[in-house]
């Protein structure tokens, strides 16, 4: 039996994955800050959105309104009642007798899963995205008790039965490379003084994927591979 696929909201990326994602499992989407993480994981919340699926977008780090105007001028439908976008960075402003995003989702790995956990009594999300994650690894006191954390989250997802989208910016990700069902790689390369963008599946348990370095753009309407071409032939 063939295994439900779920599109990224990305044509190029889901012909890579030769079909799209695989339900209900948890992704990986790491690079340096600039390569277009949250262009792809604002792809694949859309993507719900427009299926008419719930989807549960957490920012740690970009604010969310300066995230609403940004992709609102791309098209991007935001402001969508199944689109619930919730500020988890440092600077989101207090408002009385609101709920303190930051205090509850980014202290630690282990109240973002609770809280998480605990927003599917209320929604049953399809979609969860929690862009980057990093923070919470760097907030961790201990690599030991980072690995313990990350490993609840994936199993507590995993019986969510949601598909999870986590955003990286660290080059080293080992635990989360490990436990993840699927990695895809996103990079900035200088190619003859040009700057080139450039798209890899690493890792994608249960299905065959594209093995080739594609490259890529970021236009004002998002994220446009280009599947007929690979480093290879432009280097």
């Amino acid at each position: 039996m063939n295994p439900v696929r779920v599109s990224t909201g990305v044509l190029g990326l889901d012909k890579m994955l030769n079909g799209g994602l695989i339900a209900g499992r948890v992704y990986l989407v790491k690079g340096s800050p600039g390569t277009g993480k949250t262009t792809l994981a604002m792809h694949f919340a859309m993507e719900g959105v427009r299926s008419g699926e719930d989807v549960l977008y957490i920012t740690l780090e970009e604010p969310a309104d300066n995230m609403r105007e940004d992709f609102g001028r791309m098209g991007f439908d935001v402001r969508n009642p199944h689109f619930v976008l919730l500020d988890a960075t440092p600077t989101v402003e207090k408002y009385v007798l609101v709920e303190d995003f930051f205090e509850t989702y980014a202290k630690s790995l282990e109240k973002l899963t609770s809280a998480i956990i605990e927003r599917f009594k209320d929604v049953n999300y399809s979609r969860v995205i929690v862009d980057p994650i990093t923070m919470l690894k760097i907030a961790a006191n201990t690599e030991i008790e980072y690995r313990k954390s990350f490993l609840a989250f994936v199993k507590s997802m995993m019986k969510l039965k949601a598909t999870v989208l986590i955003t990286s910016e660290l080059e080293k990700t080992n635990i989360e490379e490990y436990l993840v069902n699927g990695i895809i790689e996103l990079k900035r390369l200088e190619v003859k003084g040009k700057l080139m963008r450039t798209v890899r599946i690493t890792k994608f348990r249960g299905s065959g994927f594209d093995p080739f370095v594609r490259t890529f753009e970021i236009t004002d309407r998002g994220m446009v591979i280009n599947t007929n071409e690979n480093v290879g032939e432009v280097v």
